[in-house]
């Protein structure tokens, strides 16, 4: 119940922490000839993002993977981007796009810390010897040294597809067991950007910091061993623990305190919580999770007005609806709708449980009367729309430069080229645009091609390489699709 009072939409969502997936990417698309998809990536309306525009911004950034993941992410900032200079173009203050969907999400966030803060009270004071028997109780406090190589999963993978990434990261740790480095083959072949440079290397950490089935691999390991093949929301992994310690309770005295604390005020809001669903009973509709994993594979596709009332979960005074669900996925991370996507029916009904207990929530504490004022919303709204022109500002997307006569797409396409250029430079931060980019496409024909990803991920092994790419450099595998796994015949639920 944590997550629900501090705004998180999944189970341990906001544990994941060191195995985060990077999706950084950036590009532009010089246009292709009009009605042909040979040598295009994406299109959006007018636009095109080709091939090779992809690989000459990708070729020299080392710490960025050559899989479908990379490429698949360019491409959708590549969109969000050049409609976001489009957008301004038009008028710089961004007036035809809705914010109020996404400032109430922060609003029913704020709505239920202020119930937290009001409804639970707990003595969260603890002595010394009452730490001290507690600590005795659950010491000895290990923590483990782990690295990691992990295979991640494209959205809706069939159980072929699982199969074989399985099967290939089984090969992998054969590959270890022979001899060769864990360093090595995590920084070339992990889909985990963020641990790959470092070969693969997660620092230590303590049981509650991974999620649950990694965890569970990595404390029972000794130091040297490697799992066998580990299945995760994020992926496949392959685990080796390089050292384990037992902290003293002098050292982590302070640390556990107020794990102890933090545990006691969780306690209070779980029981608070399961006195709320008692209360109503929230039931689980029928082939809900089929639902939620169709559209965590197109979030943004249109839906008719009564298929986004249909209820998910329902109960006597509400329901979490298929609309609601669809502008979670929206505005949370791809990683998000990659879980749900190949999620099993428990994953997702734990996820539509969760908001069905958050909209209970925000129910009651507008019961408590804590709803903000009209005119506080609206304020938040305009802050909203301002801190998105600061931002597309700062990407030099708020005025793109018009030559005179020159066309609007032209203009556009360069602006976003420059954006993309400094995000890939680090001169400037990437600008994820969630439910927004999602309205800036609606009503926009747009596609990422299958075919297009596949033939950018071998140029940018070619160049990188200098030669014909190899199974190893292309994560293990031929690409057939987005996110497509490692063929069986090469090296991971």
């Amino acid at each position: 119940m944590k997550d629900l009072f501090r705004g998180g939409s999944m189970s341990r969502s906001a544990q994941v922490g060191r195995l985060g997936i990077l999706l950084v990417a950036g590009s532009m698309g010089a246009c292709a000839s009009e009605g042909s998809d040979e040598g295009v990536v994406a299109r959006v309306g007018p636009y095109t993002l080709t091939v090779d525009a992809a690989v000459d911004l990708l070729a020299d950034e080392e710490r960025l993977a050559a899989d479908a993941g990379v490429v698949e992410s360019l491409a959708r900032l590549w969109m969000d981007y050049v409609l976001l200079a489009e957008a301004a173009a038009r008028d710089t203050t961004f007036g035809e796009l809705d914010f109020r969907p996404l400032v109430m999400q922060q609003v029913d966030q704020m709505m239920v810390l202020q119930l937290r803060d009001s409804v639970i009270q707990v003595d969260t004071f603890v002595t010394d010897d009452e730490l001290r028997a507690r600590y005795d109780e659950e010491a000895p406090q290990v923590e483990v040294r782990a690295r990691h190589i992990m295979l991640q999963l494209p959205a809706g993978a069939t159980r072929a597809q699982q199969d074989s990434v399985r099967s290939a990261l089984a090969d992998v740790r054969e590959r270890l067991l022979a001899g060769e480095s864990f360093e090595e083959l995590a920084g070339r072949l992990s889909h985990d950007r963020g641990t790959a440079p470092a070969g693969g290397d997660l620092g230590y950490f303590q049981r509650g910091d991974m999620v649950a089935p990694f965890e569970e691999a990595a404390f029972s390991l000794e130091p040297g061993e490697i799992s066998e093949v580990v299945r995760t929301p994020m992926g496949f992994h392959l685990i080796r623990v390089d050292d384990q310690r037992v902290r003293g309770f002098d050292e982590v005295a302070t640390q556990f305190r107020a794990s102890v604390q933090d545990r006691l005020v969780q306690e209070a809001e779980s029981l608070f919580v399961a006195g709320l669903v008692e209360r109503t009973e929230p039931r689980m509709v029928e082939g809900a999770p089929d639902i939620v994993r169709e559209v965590a594979l197109n979030p943004g596709a249109r839906v008719s007005s009564r298929a986004a009332r249909r209820p998910l979960v329902e109960w006597e005074t509400g329901a979490v609806r298929l609309a609601d669900v669809r502008q979670i996925l929206q505005i949370e991370s791809p990683a998000l709708r990659s879980q749900m996507a190949n999620g099993s029916d428990q994953e997702v009904e734990d996820f539509l449980q969760s908001l069905a207990r958050r909209d209970l929530l925000v129910r009651e504490a507008e019961a408590a009367g804590l709803r903000p004022a009209r005119d506080s919303v609206e304020a938040l709204v305009d802050d909203a729309r301002e801190q998105l022109r600061r931002a597309a500002r700062r990407l030099g997307l708020l005025h793109p430069d018009r030559a005179p006569g020159e066309r609007l797409e032209v203009a556009v396409t360069r602006a976003a080229h420059e954006a993309l250029t400094d995000n890939l430079s680090g001169a400037t931060q990437v600008l994820p645009l969630g439910l927004v980019g999602f309205q800036l496409r609606e009503g926009r024909s747009s596609t990422v091609r299958d075919a297009g990803v596949g033939e950018v991920i071998f140029g940018v092994a070619r160049v990188r390489a200098g030669r014909g790419p190899s199974p190893e450099e292309m994560g293990l595998g031929t690409p057939t699709g987005p996110g497509a796994p490692p063929a069986p015949d090469s090296a991971g639920n």
